[in-house]
This record gives structure tokens, C-alpha cells and sequence, in this order.
């Protein structure tokens, strides 16, 4: 087996397998491998399917020596978020209540990377219903950067596992920014979807109007390739968009020359950490570099957005586990509860307020994205968050509304965004960016060329006994 053959790129790691020099049985035996060595300290997967791996591994090897290619997912490890229901496994959305739910079916997303052909190594670890905290029941993941640092939420394990080098990209979920503060801080590249771009069909509720699926990965191009395997229009749920998306992978070299990239100054530096600041300006200066048209514009106010997601959020949590709460509350964390109990108390005439808010919302971003290509923001206005500083983080509103600053409005408007790592901390620690638009399509053309220009991805964790790279 080849050195470090973890942390090849997805399709590079796709070429291979379609030229037969790799073989999906080896690659999938070395990943279980990897994770039996590794992940007991990690705790990134909730459950490891060591069989089912092992036999879509070697019918992939059967069908690609046949000549039956189904495209570069075909015989790569992917893991799943344990949010998504998978016929014959356990999916529990990490929660204990439903720690014993074996689902009869695959959720759209699940069978749509079967048929692409990839080798599902297991479901990953996530927070509480995709909440803000995990059940207290539940090890979180730890950050393979360095053990006293931040995950982010909710899709803490498939960040973790994809860093770590278990798999070569995971599903995650974004309600409030759980793909992207999870790529902000291992160092990960995600694509947080225009909503609706990806069915949501069998996959457990956090909020239905705020949910986004989307791709976890070491590159634009890794993701980009998950997503096109993934994306599209679903009978099984009618609020996907009707028109077919964009063939990624196929665009993804155009190059940004005349873009225009949207710069609000005072939003992306006010009470925003010097480390951040500094990432923002290196991107600006790439952006420009590639041929990008740099134009300074006027953020719409998201203060009272911020406050509004987490009221919509509620009520919506609130619906979404009506069948187990409060029936039986004993079970669940106190921090889920907690939000469960604020959602089912607001009024109608209030939600409906906070409809029309974000309606408005919506409509301004939109006029914005006619005016620029894409939006350059922050991921957080922090830097790499230590646990100690993130403790408790469900029960402290504060906080979680600065957390929110950049994340919960694109949820609220459905507007796509990618985040990129784009340099490190002091201390050696991750800083991710993320640009926002109208359509994901320019966003990972854009994306894809920053990382042309820059090597920002290429770094990876040192992790115990493993020497320098």
C-alpha cells in the first residue's frame, strides 16, 4: 500500500481506481484500517459497516474492470452523517431516543452515492438532532489538529473523519453553519448548497426550512464531485428545485478573470479577531491577483436575522420531534430540550413576523447577488475556538449569536456559499473563509481557482505516530 495514500485527493484517488493502479478492495481495507487504529481516540464514526464496506468495495472492482465506470465516486470511502437514514443500519441523529431506529429505507442522498458507486464506510458522529451540543450520553469528536480545540457543529464527526484522513469526503448538514464551522476548524473545504439544490428525503429534521445538505471535503474539486452525485430534482421531496443542476466538475476550470467579488469592510472587520481580518485580506489580494474585480458593497443588517433564526429554528425543532416530546423529555439533553420547550411557546402571529422579516431578508440578498459574483465573508468572527471557550455553548445565546454573524443569514435566505481554509492561527490552528452568491455553480468555479493559486488544503493534521509531512 503507498504512503499516505489517506490523504490523496478524492479524484486523483479516482483516477487511479479507474486505471485500475489502485484497486477499491485495498484503498477500502486500508481506510477500515486507518480508522480501527485511529478513531478510538478521535471517536468521529458512530458506527464503522466493516461488511457492507468491504462488499461494495469489491463489486466496485468488479464493475470497473468490466468497463462499467459509474463516474469518480466509484470505489471511493465516503462516510455518511448519522443523520441519514441507511437501510439496515442504525441511524440515530445522535440522540439517545433514537439510538434503536434501523430504517427500512436510504435516505435520496445515501442512495444517490450508492448508485455513484461509492464504498460507505459508516455513519459519523454528529451533535444532539444536529443541534448545538451533543447528547451528554456522547463523546464529541476531538479536533485531529489538536485536542483542546473546537470541532464546530453539528457535523463535528464527518469533519473530523474527513481531516483525519478516514475518508476522502462526508455528507454534513448546515441549519445555522454546522458544514461550515466544522471546515473553518479542521482545515476542510464544504459546500453548503442553494436550498433545495439537495433532496432532504430521509434525512432526521433539525429545522425543514432552514436544512441544507451538502459536501465535506479536502478540495473544491473532492466536493464538488460529491455534490454532483448528490444534487438534483427528487419526486420523494417536492420542495427540491425542478431544474437539473450544473455539471461541477465540468465548470470548475473556468477561472474567476472579471468576477466581481463584494467586499463589505465595516461587516467583515467589526468585532471580528485580528487572525481573521488577516485571512480575509490574503483572499482579497488572491481573489485580485486571478483576475477578480474587487467592488466594496453594503451588507444588508443581520442583527435582527440572527435573533430570528434562532426563534424559527425552535419552532421548527419543535415540530420536527413532536412525536417524542415532550412524551419523553428524559431522554433527551437538556440543551435540545431546552430549544424544543422555547419552540413550542412561540405565537403564530410572531412566526408570522418573522416570515415576513425574513422574506425581506431574502429579497435583499438577492438584489445584492445581481450586483457582485460573489460575497466574501468570515466564517466566525473568532479565531480557533478552544473547548474551554466554547464550553456550555448551547445555553449561552450570546455567544451564539456572535457565532452566527456569517453563518445563520445565508440558512435563513437559502443562498449557497463554500468555505475555504484560508491560513492558520498563531498557534498553528485552522482559519476558514467562505464566499457567498446567487448560485453554487460560480461559487466553486471561484473557489476552485483560489485553490489553484493557493496550498491552504494541502495541509493535514500530524497525528500521532505519524511523521512529518
Amino acid at each position: 500500500m503507498h504512503d499516505e495514500l489517506h490523504f490523496l485527493p478524492l479524484m486523483e484517488l479516482a483516477r487511479r481506481l479507474r486505471r485500475r493502479e489502485l484497486s477499491a478492495v485495498e484503498v477500502t481495507r486500508a481506510q477500515l484500517a486507518r480508522i480501527g487504529r485511529l478513531d478510538h481516540d478521535l471517536g468521529s464514526f458512530a458506527c464503522v459497516t466493516v461488511e457492507r464496506a468491504m462488499a461494495a468495495a469489491a463489486t466496485a472492482d468488479v464493475e470497473i474492470a468490466a468497463g462499467r465506470y459509474r463516474g469518480p465516486l466509484h470505489g471511493v470511502p465516503i462516510g455518511i452523517k448519522d443523520l441519514f437514514w441507511t437501510e439496515g443500519v442504525a441511524t440515530a441523529a445522535g440522540t439517545m431516543i433514537h439510538r434503536d431506529f434501523v430504517p427500512t429505507e436510504d435516505a435520496t442522498v445515501v442512495a444517490r452515492l450508492k448508485r455513484a458507486g461509492a464504498v460507505l464506510l459508516g455513519k459519523l458522529q454528529m451533535t444532539e438532532g444536529a443541534y448545538s451540543d451533543h447528547h451528554p450520553l456522547i463523546r464529541p469528536p476531538i479536533n485531529p489538529w489538536h485536542a483542546d480545540y473546537w470541532t464546530g457543529i453539528s457535523s463535528s464527526g464527518s469533519a473530523v473523519a474527513t481531516a483525519a484522513g478516514l475518508c476522502f469526503g462526508a455528507l454534513g448538514t448546515d441549519t445555522g453553519g454546522s458544514i461550515r464551522w466544522p471546515c473553518g476548524a479542521t482545515g476542510l473545504t464544504g459546500i453548503k448548497p442553494t436550498w433545495g439544490r439537495v433532496s432532504r428525503f430521509g434525512s432526521f429534521e433539525l429545522a425543514a426550512s432552514l436544512d441544507h445538505i451538502g459536501p465535506i471535503a479536502r478540495s473544491v474539486a473532492d466536493a464538488a464531485a460529491i455534490l454532483a452525485a448528490i444534487a438534483g430534482p427528487d419526486d420523494k421531496d417536492p420542495m427540491t428545485l425542478p431544474d437539473a443542476p450544473p455539471d461541477y466538475p465540468a465548470i470548475i476550470d473556468r477561472g474567476i478573470p472579471g468576477m466581481r467579488v463584494g467586499i463589505d469592510r465595516a461587516w467583515n472587520s467589526t468585532d471580528v479577531d485580528p487572525c481573521v481580518q488577516r485571512v480575509l485580506v490574503e483572499a482579497e489580494e488572491t481573489f485580485r491577483a486571478l483576475g477578480a474585480h474587487i467592488v466594496m458593497v453594503s451588507v444588508p443588517d443581520v442583527a435582527q436575522a440572527i435573533a430570528d433564526w434562532s426563534s424559527a429554528c425552535a419552532l421548527e425543532a419543535a415540530v420536527a420531534h413532536q412525536a417524542t416530546y415532550p412524551a419523553r423529555k428524559s431522554e433527551y439533553g437538556p440543551v435540545l430540550a431546552g430549544v424544543l420547550d422555547i419552540g413550542g411557546s412561540i405565537s403564530a402571529i410572531d412566526y408570522q413576523a418573522l416570515r415576513l422579516r425574513r422574506m425581506d431578508l431574502r429579497g435583499r440578498f438577492s438584489h445584492l447577488f445581481h450586483t457582485i459574483d460573489l460575497l466574501l465573508v468570515p466564517v466566525q468572527p473568532f479565531g480557533p475556538l478552544t473547548l474551554g471557550a466554547i464550553r456550555s455553548l448551547g445555553s449561552r445565546p450570546e455567544l451564539i449569536a456572535r457565532l452566527q454573524r456569517y453563518t445563520a443569514p445565508f440558512d435563513l435566505t437559502g443562498h449557497p456559499t463554500v468555505t475555504l481554509p484560508g491560513g492558520f492561527s498563531d498557534d498553528g490552528m485552522p482559519i476558514g473563509f467562505q464566499i457567498a452568491g446567487r448560485d453554487e455553480g460560480t461559487l466553486i468555479q471561484a473557489a476552485a481557482a483560489f485553490q489553484r493559486e493557493t496550498n491552504w488544503h494541502l495541509y493535514h493534521p500530524l497525528l500521532p505516530g505519524e511523521r512529518d509531512r
